[in-house]
Order: C-alpha cells, then sequence, then structure tokens
C-alpha cells in the first residue's frame, strides 16, 4: 500500500475530543502535495495517526454551511 503524504496547512477548529486524546478537527490539509481541502476527521495527539475522514472543496463546504444553516438544532 502506497504512503499517503500530508501536510496540515492550517487547523480551523475541533469539533470533539475523545478520552484516548485523538480529536476531531476541521483542518485544511493538503494530500499528496495536491491543492489544500476542508478535513474533519480523528487525529492523534502528535498528528502521526488518523481515523477516517471526509474532504471537501470550499464550494462543498459552502453547500454543508448552508444546509447546517436550515437545520433547527
Amino acid at each position: 500500500m502506497a504512503e499517503i503524504k500530508f501536510e496540515i496547512i492550517e487547523t480551523l477548529g475541533t469539533i470533539s475530543e475523545s478520552p484516548k486524546g485523538w480529536k476531531k478537527d476541521l483542518k485544511l490539509v493538503s494530500w499528496n502535495d495536491k491543492t489544500a481541502k476542508y478535513d474533519i476527521r480523528e487525529w492523534s495527539s502528535n498528528y502521526d495517526r488518523m481515523g477516517k475522514g471526509l474532504t471537501f472543496t470550499k464550494e462543498e463546504l459552502i453547500s454543508l454551511r448552508n444546509i447546517l444553516n436550515t437545520l433547527e438544532l
């Protein structure tokens, strides 16, 4: 399996933290030297391991925001 290369450009916020210290963050991440995308996933405390996550372009993140704004929470 090929190694995944990533560069965390910016941490935009933490959504939650698990008892084991992993944080679910919204970050701007460049994957395999490509254009950075918005990313939501869990990261270990030293950011050397990660869980499965979701990546979004700016346009997709705007669409998600608009959907969330319609919800009555």
